[in-house]
């Protein structure tokens, strides 16, 4: 089994959205039953809550329900359980590192996976319009791209 996190600051609108759209992308890879996708927020803002309804909005349009998704806060337990910790930002990578006590391999800018990009972080669109979803929608379909074909590579080394 393969663990992955996507972690932003609240974990309703970046983090959900990546949880949302990389498991599609598994699920229809037939890889659903040996990765385990999750997501959190580096601050417990919006514990129990649903995700920004634009973020629903934004994933409805690209044939992706996020609606059941519920906030939570990462915990430490979390960056020594998952094989991926994937930041969207380098705020929520410093909290994370801060958090485990120093750098770790398995803790990353999502956008590290993003082939054809120059952005590195995946902006917040939480005070934005619906344009800001839309680019966030692009830069982590392009990342999850790059995740799966990095975790598809492990999958096949014995």
């Amino acid at each position: 089994m393969i663990r992955v996190l996507f972690v932003c600051l609240g974990n309703i609108c970046r983090s959900p959205m990546a949880e949302g759209l990389f498991r599609e992308l598994v699920t229809r890879k037939g890889l659903h039953e040996v990765i385990d996708i999750d997501s959190a927020g580096t601050h417990g803002y919006h514990i129990g809550q649903a995700p920004d309804e634009r973020a629903c909005r934004t994933m409805v349009g690209h044939g992706i329900d996020i609606a059941g998704l519920a906030g939570r806060q990462v915990t430490p337990a979390d960056l020594r359980h998952f094989d991926y910790v994937l930041a969207m930002d380098r705020d929520n990578l410093a909290h994370l590192e801060a958090l485990c006590g120093g750098p770790r391999p398995s803790i990353r800018l999502f956008l590290d996976f993003a082939r054809d990009t120059q952005t590195r972080e995946v902006p917040d669109p939480y005070y934005g319009g619906p344009e800001g979803f839309e680019r966030v929608y692009a830069l982590l379909e392009e990342a999850a791209q790059g995740l799966l074909e990095d975790i598809e590579g492990r999958l096949s080394r014995p």
